[in-house]
């Protein structure tokens, strides 16, 4: 069984048991979160889509850690003139343990 959830503008595909990384959510380390827009879900092989999102379905997780993910380098160059720039950017996201799905 497996459920595909929409989250800061992304889609995941999220088992029970799964540890998810997600875009930064509210909340310390060891709340419960539920995320609401649930587009697909797979049971037992039967597919069942949602327009957009399947009413009355939830995912249920809990929060595992806040934190910051790796850098990223944001490199900007012109050629020939002499202009160069670099920046550095860290992400703020939060790790979450999926529970349970339910439709």
């Amino acid at each position: 069984m497996y459920a595909v959830v929409k989250t800061g503008g992304k889609q995941y595909r999220v088992t029970p048991g799964q540890v998810v990384q997600v875009e930064k959510l509210d909340g310390d380390a060891g709340d419960a979160v539920e995320f609401s827009e649930v587009l697909a879900i797979v049971k037992e092989g039967e597919l069942v889509v949602g327009n957009p999102c399947i009413e009355n379905a939830k995912v249920a997780g809990e929060i595992v850690t806040q934190k910051r993910d790796k850098k990223i380098l944001v490199f900007k160059s012109k050629r020939r003139k002499g202009y160069r720039k670099m920046r550095g950017h860290r992400q703020f996201v939060t790790d979450v343990k999926i529970g349970e799905i339910t439709a």
